[in-house]
């Protein structure tokens, strides 16, 4: 299938467009946020403090005074950065654990298997809270977090496909010419690895999304004054009744990018899959 194709199947079904639409113009917001944004998000302005939603402050002001629109944007820049981030380098580490330690077998197999058991045996938000206790809430951390949790998931979805790849003709005949072990594994295993790891990454990438917002909110994981959407729906959490907006703009925000994401990641699935 060309890129053409998959381009056409991606977008092929409304929800899969609206979707990519979203995450588009999140990317645009991370991207030129100091463009787009009007005021610094970390400016507190006096004469500014609980404002609803105007022309001038087009998401109002929060209980400091701080541009919520302003912070929207810029916190696009931090959950972007480390929930992809952080996907990437767990689907890089987990295609490479997955597909060489699977493909060797033996007892490698099952002790890296093994631990990656011990590992997933806790929920994921349990376990992003023991790392953060170790390591300390930091941008760094929350990335650590991330890689540590979703690496183990990554490997056993690479190991599932590599197990049913063994033993196919392809692959003895790799053997039987001799070919080197890096050429099985990355030019034999891993372009029918491709299409289930694309599907895979994209799931991750909103849970990490969530996760990130989910530190936040718990005050463990990007640190005041950030503006961590997660964080900002933590400040705002008693604010309700005197300024809702600056409790429904962050909480809308991320239902929206990881709905977006998660509509990308289906239609990658149908896309692969036509």
């Amino acid at each position: 299938m060309n890129v053409r194709q998959v381009g056409r199947a991606f977008f092929a079904d409304p929800a899969t467009a609206a979707g990519t639409i979203i995450v588009i113009a999140f990317l645009v917001l991370a991207l030129f946020g100091p463009i787009i944004a009007p005021y610094s998000p970390t400016k507190q302005q006096i004469n500014a403090i609980r404002q609803p939603p105007s022309l001038n402050h087009l998401f109002g002001t929060d209980r400091l005074g701080r541009d919520l629109f302003g912070r929207v944007v810029y916190g696009a820049r931090d959950i972007l950065a480390l929930a992809g981030g952080g996907t990437a380098l767990a689907v890089v580490l987990g295609t490479l654990i997955g597909v060489s330690t699977t493909y060797l077998g033996g007892w490698i197999e099952e002790l890296v298997f093994r631990l990656f058991d011990g590992i997933l045996a806790l929920p994921a938000l349990l376990l992003a809270l023991l790392l953060l206790g170790a390591v300390g809430p930091s941008r760094t951390g929350v990335l650590f977090v991330i890689v540590v949790v979703y690496t183990p998931i990554v490997a056993r979805v690479v190991r599932s496909v590599v197990l049913s790849l063994k033993p196919r003709g392809f692959i003895e005949a790799a053997r039987m010419r001799n070919e080197r072990l890096s050429y099985i594994l990355w030019r034999e295993l891993l372009p029918l690895v491709a299409p289930t790891l694309a599907v895979e990454a994209a799931l991750r990438f909103s849970y990490a999304i969530f996760l990130v917002a989910s530190l936040g909110f718990l005050g463990i994981g990007v640190q005041p004054p950030n503006p961590d959407w997660g964080l900002m729906v933590l400040e705002a959490r008693n604010e309700a009744v005197l300024a809702p907006w600056s409790l429904y703009v962050p909480a809308t925000a991320i239902s929206l990018l990881v709905i977006g994401v998660n509509l990308m990641a289906e239609g990658v699935r149908r896309a692969l899959n036509t």
